[in-house]
Order: structure tokens, then C-alpha cells, then sequence
């Protein structure tokens, strides 16, 4: 093993042991912090970057229900996790379910964004949001079975 694969694995080993959530390599190459399902603590997921750049900030996300299918489940929660470079990681917990994505602001407008979720049954979300600043935003989102939610990010 080299020295940054000994690194890694005693960072994802301190990450699992001291916060609950554990790291894997996402579908873009890059590292993820997949939290556990339920509330987290914003500021749990430590700082990926190095060299002065900004450090991640792990945001919740609070769903009411916008339609009558949404109304079924209830209340949703999830985390954000903004990368601060114009990508975040999403993740939440439906019906049992973890689904797990990213979020991606949309070119040319640095507030606008898009997020996606997929869990292991097949259940996705699609979500659009507006960022008021890099700790702040809401949206909305949509269920593969149609439920429709209003996504608050932030405190």
C-alpha cells in the first residue's frame, strides 16, 4: 500500500468511529462521506480539502409534502453535504429506503442547482433548488412515485 492509501483508510477509519458515517468512492471518482439515515449534526462531515480551499459544510434538508402522495409519508429528512465547488453529496431516507446522489448547480447561475437520488430498490427523487447563500436554499422535489415535496435547506 502506498502512503496515500494507508491515509485514506485511517480517515475513513476515524470518519466511521468518531462521526457514523463512512467513506467510499462515488460514481465521479471522488470520495463521498455516506451518513447515516436520520438528522446529522451540520458541520459533522470533516473537511475534504486542503490548501486553503473552503471546506465542506454537511446541511439538512427538510421535505413537507406538496401533493396528496406526498401526504402519505409525511415529513422527510435528508443531508446535503456542499462541497463548496458547485457540487454537494445528497442523501435521505425514504420509507426504509436510502437514497443517495449529488447535487449540481447549474451552469451560468451559481444560486441554481439540480439533485438527484437513487436507492437500491429502484426509488428515485429529482429535485431543483435555489441556493440564497452557501448555507441556505429551497426547492422542490419529486419521487418516482409522483410524491411532490418542498425541500428546505439549511438551518
Amino acid at each position: 500500500m502506498n502512503r496515500k492509501t494507508i491515509l485514506a483508510a485511517a480517515l475513513a477509519a476515524s470518519s466511521l468511529t468518531l462521526s457514523g458515517c463512512y467513506v467510499m468512492t462515488g460514481p465521479d471518482g471522488q470520495l463521498w462521506h455516506v451518513l447515516p439515515p436520520g438528522p446529522s449534526p451540520v458541520g459533522s462531515v470533516p473537511p475534504l480539502g486542503a490548501g486553503g480551499a473552503p471546506a465542506p459544510v454537511a446541511l439538512n434538508v427538510r421535505m413537507y409534502p406538496a401533493n396528496d402522495t406526498a401526504t402519505e409519508t409525511g415529513m422527510l429528512t435528508g443531508t446535503v453535504v456542499n462541497m463548496m465547488t458547485g457540487k454537494g453529496r445528497f442523501q435521505l431516507n425514504y420509507k426504509g429506503e436510502v437514497l443517495t446522489g449529488e447535487a449540481t448547480r447549474v451552469d451560468g447561475d451559481a444560486r441554481r442547482g439540480v439533485a438527484s437520488a437513487f436507492g437500491q430498490s429502484g426509488t428515485y427523487m429529482s429535485c431543483e433548488y435555489q441556493m440564497s447563500n452557501p448555507k441556505q436554499g429551497a426547492g422542490t422535489c419529486t419521487l418516482s412515485n409522483g410524491a411532490k415535496y418542498q425541500a428546505h435547506i439549511g438551518s
